[in-house]
């Protein structure tokens, strides 16, 4: 499945409902792009189009928890909770999400030996 059906999927959209699939696109670039920051994928950086599959930007299993940052990170833009407890808790989450994902590429690079 692609990003961004797995996205649309995760923030309650079926994937043949293509209405919002720009704004949902911006919304995961940019959360590939905070990756890019975070020192995660190609150096000059990586774009998601509507067929791009996660194996195109994840090369190792340890790093699977990449979908659900991503995945995170949309909602947070696209449709956030209304109560503020739980936009705090994803928040919260994201924020380790970062921490870990950082922790692991510095820690053991992005490819398997």
């Amino acid at each position: 499945m692609s990003i961004l059906n797995d996205v649309k999927s995760l923030v309650g959209i079926v994937p043949d409902y293509e209405a919002f699939d720009n704004q949902l696109l911006i919304c995961i670039n940019s959360a590939f792009a905070t990756l890019h920051q975070l020192g995660v994928g190609p150096k000059e950086g990586f774009e998601v189009n509507a067929n791009t599959e996660w194996d195109e930007y994840i090369s190792t299993k340890r790093l699977n928890f990449i979908k659900q940052y991503v995945c995170m990170k949309v909602r947070v833009m696209f449709d956030p909770p209304s109560s503020s407890f739980a936009l705090d808790a994803i928040k919260e989450q994201i924020k380790e999400y970062e921490w870990r994902i950082n922790s692991e590429v510095e820690c053991y690079g992005e490819e398997d030996e």
